[in-house]
């Protein structure tokens, strides 16, 4: 006997919610096609990106700022700080709190990986004409901007 093909829901593909999370895993896998080779998840790219642009934050306020909860934004950390990416220094204002900086590996990193990282980006967006690449960027920002207050886990940075 012969499987049948699977049936397709009608009208799924016109859910921008599942539209958006198949953009979401199309872009994971672009982006790791193109770092590849330097093991780097765009997660772990966004946190030294953003500790590389405001040493010396606080695990909580970066998990703010890249919009990921702190328990996520923890193990991002330490596998950085593992891989001797990111350091960690005790807040001389309060103790219990560590402040984040990017090593020179990091900083390394960061350099070889932006070139490929632009590639995926433009790989992402190659589908469109200029002008729709700066409506869609445009419309994005709106649809996280307006629904920020939605998600689990809001970014400080959206708007």
């Amino acid at each position: 006997m012969s499987e049948s093909p699977p049936v397709a829901l009608p009208g799924l593909n016109r859910l921008p919610g599942h539209a958006i999370r198949r953009l979401h895993q199309i872009s994971v896998g672009i982006f790791h096609q193109e770092v590849e080779k330097l093991n780097l998840t765009p997660l772990q790219y966004g946190a030294l990106l953003t500790v590389r642009d405001q040493p010396g934050l606080d695990q909580r306020t970066l998990a703010r700022l890249i919009a990921l909860d702190t328990s996520t934004t923890a193990g991002v950390v330490d596998r950085l700080e593992a891989r001797g990416l990111l350091g960690r220094q005790l807040s001389p204002q309060d103790r219990r709190v560590r402040l984040l900086h990017i090593t020179a590996a990091g900083l390394a990193l960061l350099a070889e990986a932006e070139p490929a990282v632009a590639r995926a980006q433009g790989l992402i967006l190659a589908p469109l004409s200029a002008a729709q690449q700066r409506t869609f960027m445009q419309l994005l920002d709106r649809l996280v901007a307006e629904n920020n207050a939605f998600s689990r886990a809001p970014s400080e940075g959206a708007g």
